[in-house]
Order: structure tokens, then sequence, then C-alpha cells
């Protein structure tokens, strides 16, 4: 087990020292088929299916959660800049164990340990897959160019971050080790 966390460690480090941001260029057309708007997932309890059409007119930020993870203290900051800037961007969370299986959690035990920990109440969805031959279509839309019109780069490890624009369309990729509460998100939201 130590061995396992000692290379996920490692792989952190390495995919974290890479490009920490990737911006969508400058008066770009939308070349997307498929709209950010059209899509929809069931809320981490399960109750309801949400349509993205609720986040049509704000910015929205997409990050990849993992509750064992070296960068799992993130939540906090992530829950600060849904309380502190929730009029410039919505914050959503998608649970997923792509990455040293640092997800292994039930929907109810990462709700719990959400909640407990961090005071989570930014909207959490479905755990899903956010790389590999099972990718969740949200997530192919995020990381496929001929998807989305630009971007081709998947979530490198857990807490990677994603914005939208108001118009729906993907404007920046965040890696793991950019602050959610740091000068590059504050700066894109318009902080």
């Amino acid at each position: 087990m130590k061995l396992r966390y000692f290379i996920a460690s490692l792989f952190v480090f390495f995919t974290s020292c890479g490009a920490t941001t990737k911006t969508r260029p400058e008066n770009m057309e939308n070349t997307s088929k498929k709209s950010f708007y059209d899509f929809k997932l069931k809320s981490l309890d399960g109750k309801e299916e949400i349509s993205f059409e609720r986040y049509r007119g704000k910015k929205v930020l997409l990050v990849n959660v993992a509750s064992k993870c070296g960068f799992t203290p993130q939540y906090e900051q992530l829950q600060t800049l849904h309380e502190k800037y929730g009029d410039k961007v919505t914050v959503l969370g998608f649970p997923a164990n792509n990455f040293g299986g640092q997800e292994p959690g039930t929907a109810e035990e990462i709700a719990t340990f959400c909640r407990k920990n961090y005071g989570v109440s930014f909207q959490m969805f479905e755990k899903i897959s956010v790389k590999g031959p099972d990718q969740h279509p949200l997530y192919q839309w995020l990381s496929k160019k001929e998807l989305n019109g630009w971007n081709d780069q998947a979530p490198t490890w857990n807490f990677c971050k994603y914005l939208v624009n108001e118009k729906g369309e993907l404007v920046k990729f965040f890696n793991s080790s950019v602050n959610p509460m740091g000068s590059e998100i504050l700066k894109a939201i318009g902080v």
C-alpha cells in the first residue's frame, strides 16, 4: 500500500510540473457539435437528474474530485469559491475513481465525507469515469478537441478543473495543482 501511495505521489508531482493552464484561443468560433447545455447527470444522491441547461448564462467550474487524494483539501477552497463568488461562478463536483483508486466510496459515503470534513454545499454529481475507455460523455466533450472545438486535455489526476463560460463554451483547463482560490482562477472568473 505504501508503494502504491509513493508511486501515485510521484505521478502527481510529475503531472503537476507541466502546463498548469490551457486557454481557448481568443476570437475562436464555436465549432462544437454538442453544447455544454445538452448534458444531464444525476445528483450525487441519485434523486434528481440535473439538466445543465440550468447553468445557462453562468460561468461553471467543473472539477473531478476524490476523497483520498493529496489534493482533497481543495474541497475547502472550492467551497470558499462557491460561497464567496457564487455570483460569478458555479462550482460542480464529479467524483471519480480513475486515479490511484482514490474515490472508492459509495455516493452516500462521498456525500457524508464532503459535508463532515469540508462543509460542501456546491452541487455534487454521481460518480463517473473521467478518463479511459468508459469515460463519461461529459468528460469526452471536455477533453476531445473534435467535440469541444479546441481542447484535448483529459484530466491528468484528481482535482483538474475546466471552466465553461456564460455561452456554454469550454474556455480553460487548469491542472490539479491550480488552487481554486488562486489568482489564475479568480482572474478567469472576473474577480
